[in-house]
């Protein structure tokens, strides 16, 4: 992704301030940049939450596998800087959640939510950030938490399926970028949502599309949603 997003900066007539890894000096980094693009590992979180609030620069958060302590750390920042966080920075996917929290709005809890998601095998979290973004939007249609209602592991004996419920599937193998379906399965009918990734190249245009949006932006929590304006 570093790599991709470098070239997708250079495509967009953007200039790379610096990276840095693990051991990297971020400090000196986000001082250096007008704006930090975050595509590393939760644990990396709050360094770079930290190095960005410190500088008062921007930053654009494509991590996944995010947890409620890493979203709480991102509160307090954009309480003082710019943040964009997402699960995906596609403008396919964040159309595509869109359509889904419609779906689920107007559908009602008498049709089932079923998400499969499949990536390289490589991917180290499950459900993946997109699958779990999407299982959000359907959720947030249907005015319910997602963490109320997820059902993130099927084996043996389960029982019939939880009505209301909103399942998920993740499949791991080969060198796909990734894929994603979302399913609403009715009686005698089913209506299918999805979206496949054939190059991590999308995503990288994504995210200079959103950092290019959020420069100048005030200090608040933004999503792709506000840089496509749903």
């Amino acid at each position: 992704m570093g790599r991709a997003i470098a070239a997708a900066a250079d495509e967009a007539g953007m200039s790379i301030a610096g990276g840095v890894d693990a051991g990297g000096d971020l400090a000196a980094l986000a001082e250096a940049a007008d704006l930090l693009i975050d595509f590393s590992v939760p644990g990396a979180l709050e360094a770079t939450l930290a190095a960005a609030v410190a500088a008062g620069t921007p930053v654009l958060i494509g991590t996944t596998g995010l947890e409620t302590a890493h979203h709480a750390a991102i509160d307090r920042a954009a309480a003082a800087i710019p943040v964009l966080q997402t699960g995906n920075t596609s403008l396919g996917v964040t159309l595509l959640a869109a359509l889904v929290r419609d779906a689920a709005a107007r559908l009602g809890p008498d049709w089932d939510i079923e998400i499969v998601e499949m990536h390289h095998r490589h991917k180290v979290d499950a459900p993946s950030g997109t699958a779990l973004l999407l299982g959000q939007a359907a959720a947030a249609g249907r005015n319910v938490e997602l963490a109320a209602v997820a059902d993130r592991g099927r084996d043996g004996i389960t029982g019939a399926r939880r009505e209301g419920a909103i399942g998920f599937a993740a499949l791991r193998g080969g060198s796909v970028a990734g894929d994603h379906q979302v399913i609403f399965a009715g009686e005698g009918e089913r209506i299918e949502l999805g979206h496949r990734a054939e190059s991590r190249a999308i995503f990288a245009r994504g995210a200079i599309k959103g950092a290019l949006w959020l420069l100048g932006k005030p200090a608040a929590r933004y999503t792709m949603n506000d840089v496509l304006g749903l």
